[in-house]
């Protein structure tokens, strides 16, 4: 058997967090808690209540998709070597601002398919999700660079 080597593995590490990282914003973070729980937006709030509880359903499918193909890397890297788990922290950390920083920025702005809450200023709201996106996915950037493998001269 072909072993990958250790920049591979750490590719697949740092892939496997991203991923990680965005399904859990987008399942865990976004849909359980702005969609269900408190029930602010849905994932497309331009049409009826059906069509946005249809649009959950696939944003839902589409965030644990990508959770769980995260998962999956994750399990290939572990089964071929020891996972190193600051850096694929700070993937995770990566993913999940990332995730957050397109959903603002794309979603809520660019494309206004829904906001973040209804009849409210949304100003405080803009500011802390897309604020705190880019505060974790900075913090998720400075791990990855810190716990990046040392480079070996060609």
């Amino acid at each position: 058997m072909n072993t990958p080597s250790s920049e591979v593995l750490s590719r697949r590490t740092v892939l496997s967090g991203v991923l990680f990282g965005c399904g859990i914003a987008a399942s865990m973070i976004d849909l359980f808690i702005f969609h269900l729980a408190l029930q602010w937006h849905h994932f497309y709030d331009l049409s009826t209540s059906e069509v946005a509880l249809t649009a959950d359903g696939f944003f839902h499918a589409f965030g644990w998709f990508i959770t769980v193909w995260g998962l999956f890397l994750l399990a290939d890297v572990r089964r071929r070597a020891q996972v190193h788990w600051a850096r694929w922290s700070g993937a995770v950390l990566t993913g999940v601002g990332f995730f957050q920083l397109f959903d603002g920025v794309v979603f809520h702005k660019l494309l206004g398919i829904h906001q973040i809450r209804y009849g409210v200023n949304l100003f405080v709201y803009d500011l802390t999700w897309i604020g705190s996106a880019v505060v974790l996915l900075i913090i998720g950037l400075l791990i990855l660079r810190r716990t990046r493998p040392a480079q070996v001269p060609a």
